[in-house]
């Protein structure tokens, strides 16, 4: 294949549609905008949610129930069997060093370390948030879980 092989299939870029030049181009007089009606208006930018009189969806559509989601705190999980198996007794586990290990991806900036599974070696867990049944593991490991904001 040669360059000029590829520049016969027509130019790389698709020319822009040049309207109002004439009843005989096609896209004259109204420029392709119908007649009358908001859209034919200068000033038309169609807002969201606007269906052009008829009550709007979201109007239409019963509010139910409660969400708390604007306010919900969002934390990277992770159990006590899965430190177990990754660290070595006598180290500090934090969400940075989970991070750079793989075993927590890049998510919420909060770690919460929950009691699932068995611990053997005691650590040193920095987390925002603990279980119960998380802490009394570590602690009987002879760990220590500090709970940092």
């Amino acid at each position: 294949m040669r360059l000029e092989d590829v520049m016969k299939s027509g130019p790389p870029r698709k020319k822009r549609k040049r309207v109002g030049r004439g009843i005989g181009s096609g896209s004259g007089k109204t420029s392709g905008r119908g007649t009358k009606g908001h859209g034919a208006r200068q000033t038309f930018h169609g807002k969201l949610g606007h269906e052009g009189g008829q009550m709007p969806l979201f109007r239409r559509l019963p509010k139910r129930g409660f969400s708390n989601a604007r306010y919900r705190v969002d934390y990277s999980v992770i159990n006590v069997g899965d430190l177990a198996a990754s660290f070595s007794a006598g180290e500090e586990v934090s969400l940075l060093v989970l991070r750079e290990r793989g075993l927590i991806r890049s998510g919420p900036p909060r770690l919460k370390v929950l009691g699932g599974g068995e611990l053997a070696v005691a650590l040193k867990i920095k987390a925002s948030a603990a279980s119960a049944s998380a802490v009394a593991k570590v602690e009987a490991a002879g760990g220590a879980v500090e709970i940092v904001s």
